[in-house]
């Protein structure tokens, strides 16, 4: 399904099956694991009674509906641009606003990166895991976890390797398998919650407040940590809009939210049956999801949930390509190289973040070893995000669309939501939160150094006026002394401002080795808040050879400089403002447009640079990472251009710059040069 298809929103049977697959993979596997960590943070199924169960399950009812339904699909999902959500597609909805709104952008952006790296971990190990509830296959497994982490780890190798191929082919089972795994979820629960109809109970909202300050509850507050958990990927409602629309999510998200809840209450009906069943308690790190169902069930849970697993895991994947990509078109993270490996329009693959992620992910799995441990870190950082996105989606409401009562209402509301479940969710920072915390700052400095480093560059930026240069530029083009470097001569400029160029690129042109053309080219690639917006305007300066090109793209769209310039000339050759170019030599036969070079110019810090340690740290992070990200030309589609990549001094003004040599005298007797 095509984006341009699916952004129009319509309702029909095929889009439903596309949005269940593409939407629920994340928040549709937590049955796996929520009632299990609940239980286990008790001190296991011994320590657990039927008060303090009722109350567990309507508070995760509760976090479902208040987190999810009401914040992401009742409020978030009007907060489109242009049909496309995401908290990137949210900043540049309010970052005219305030400047200072880019930290919450970037704290949220890199948490949910952390979050691409901890979901294939928990939800494929948690997977393969149920196999110890098949009896034989708990004996070949035996009792260390070796054959579980070879199995995960093969899994998980896998499903990166074919990320370069597309998963366009094996994505149109993803609605179907999913549709199968809710259809799963929901019977399963339902035939459980039949056998005990009190379970009903826990849809009034006052036991779940009494289980909070119940002297069952030896977690006391700390057990919102656990209940969180079914509530990760409660985001994708909103940042996957742009893929399937609102209306499919609205609709859909009710099938999905009962399915969910239905399977909770299954869980917690079996847990009361057999919280006195000395056996079960004796399983350690018991998980309700599969052991109540009969053994010649588990077999079939086990296989549905690992393909549920491995859907959601590739639904992070190429979330974390999306956000990456987005981010580096806002100037927050390094321009990579991206691929598109399929038909499907907005598929796309970022070489490097796939190689970072498989490694990061193995690298979980291997240290933690087991799913309730990874569960500790899984969830800190999604309470961050959500955090982040709360101050963005007030700022919205109260200032974009000026209705201050209700921001309040929604700051006040779910500030304090989130705020304590970021506090109980603190709680497991010592037991593994912490590894979700390192990794959103290594990704968030990340972010800070690029996004730091490119205001530094751009506060020494020197602009001239351009108009100043034509006739400078014109006895250039008109020297027969000095030889033709190319018919056009391209320079990737920056900012929209066409009567400014950058004094470094009018320094390349005239003194550094003067570069005679017939023509010469200015182009800026801005990046707009339409998604997909692709226009251009150009300033001639009333000349034939001097063209200042602006290209507006929205952040979603590739940035095809030599693909998009192509069509520019033609343009104009056919209004003559460009004069035709006499280029006979060629495979093709005669044509009107002669040769290009684009020339690139980079940034380099000086010895002699004065700056504060922070901003000299940043500054060299961002040319350490631009180094490892490899050249921006891939990222401009000019890899297989004629490039020039000229490197120019990032000059800052020194402090001392009083300090002089001072000449002497050079004596030229030898006698007293001896002495």
């Amino acid at each position: 399904m095509q984006k341009s298809e699916a952004r129009m929103g319509h309702f029909s049977m095929g889009m439903f099956l596309v949005t269940i697959g593409i939407v629920y993979g994340d928040i549709g596997t937590s049955p796996m694991y929520v009632m299990k960590s609940i239980v286990e943070g008790n001190g296991g199924l011994a320590n657990v009674d039927e008060t303090f169960i009722i109350g567990s399950l309507s508070l995760v009812i509760w976090t479902i509906t208040l987190l999810t339904t009401v914040k992401h699909v009742l409020i978030a999902l009007r907060a489109d641009n242009h049909g496309e959500g995401g908290i990137f597609a949210l900043y540049s909805l309010v970052r005219d606003c305030g400047k200072w709104l880019i930290i919450p952008t970037m704290i949220g952006g890199a948490t949910m990166l952390a979050d691409g790296v901890l979901t294939p971990a928990v939800t494929v190990t948690t997977a393969v895991e149920g196999l110890r509830s098949i009896s034989v296959m708990n004996r070949i497994l035996g009792d260390g976890q070796h054959l579980v982490l070879i199995i995960t780890i093969t899994i998980v190798c896998a499903l990166f390797l074919i990320q370069r191929n597309g998963t366009s082919a094996i994505g149109k089972l993803f609605g179907p398998v999913m549709m199968i795994w809710f259809l799963f979820l929901g019977i399963t629960g339902i035939w459980l919650s039949l056998g005990d109809l009190s379970i009903i109970r826990a849809l009034n909202p006052l036991y779940a407040v009494r289980v909070l300050f119940s002297p069952g509850n030896k977690a006391g507050l700390m057990i919102l940590g656990s209940v969180f958990l079914c509530t990760t990927g409660a985001e994708a409602l909103y940042t996957d809009m742009g893929h399937v629309g609102r209306e499919n999510i609205m609709i859909s998200w009710p099938f999905v939210k009962v399915c969910l809840i239905l399977n909770y209450m299954g869980q917690c009906v079996w847990i009361i049956k057999n919280s006195t069943n000395a056996e079960m308690a004796a399983i350690e790190e018991i998980n309700p999801f599969y052991m109540m169902l009969p053994a010649g069930m588990r077999p079939v849970a086990i296989i549905l949930s690992a393909l549920a697993a491995i859907i959601a895991s590739q639904a992070l994947i190429s979330g974390s390509y999306t956000l990456v990509h987005e981010a580096a078109s806002l100037d927050l993270m390094p321009h990579l190289n991206v691929r598109y490996p399929s038909d499907t329009k907005g598929q796309i693959y970022v070489p490097l973040i796939n190689k970072i992620l498989w490694f990061l992910c193995i690298a979980v799995i291997l240290y933690f070893r087991s799913g309730s441990r990874m569960e500790n870190a899984y969830g800190l950082a999604i309470t961050i995000s959500m955090l982040m996105m709360t101050v963005m989606f007030t700022v919205y409401i109260g200032i974009v669309h000026r209705r201050v009562i209700g921001a309040v209402l929604f700051a006040v509301t779910f500030f304090a939501l989130e705020g304590v479940f970021f506090i109980s969710s603190l709680g497991k920072f010592a037991v593994g939160g912490y590894v979700a915390i390192i990794l959103s700052l290594a990704i968030l400095f990340i972010m800070l150094s690029w996004y730091r480093g490119t205001q530094i560059e751009r506060m020494q930026k020197v602009r001239l006026p351009i108009r100043d240069y034509l006739d400078t530029i014109k006895g250039l083009k008109d020297d027969e002394e000095i030889p033709l470097c190319s018919n056009n001569l391209v320079y990737i400029a920056k900012g929209d401002d066409v009567e400014a160029i950058d004094r470094d690129i009018l320094y390349s042109i005239l003194d550094k080795e003067p570069k005679k053309a017939d023509a010469y080219w200015f182009i800026s690639v801005n990046t707009t808040n339409s998604p997909f917006q692709r226009e251009y305007e150009v300033e001639t300066f009333g000349t034939d050879f001097i063209f200042r090109v602006n290209l507006n793209l929205g952040f979603k769209v590739k940035q095809s400089v030599n693909i998009y310039l192509r069509q520019i000339v033609h343009d104009l050759l056919a209004t003559e403002e460009l004069p035709k170019q006499d280029k006979r030599h060629s495979i093709y036969g005669p044509s009107d447009v002669g040769s290009f070079k684009f020339c690139m110019l980079r940034k380099r810090m000086p010895l002699e640079g004065d700056i504060s340690a922070s901003d000299n740290l940043f500054i060299h992070t961002k040319y350490f990472i631009r180094r490892i990200a490899g050249s921006p030309a891939r990222w401009f589609g000019l890899e297989t251009s004629n490039l020039i990549i000229e490197y120019v001094p990032l000059f800052l003004p020194s402090r001392n710059s009083a300090e002089r040599l001072e000449r002497v005298l050079w004596v030229r007797d030898d006698k007293a040069r001896r002495n």
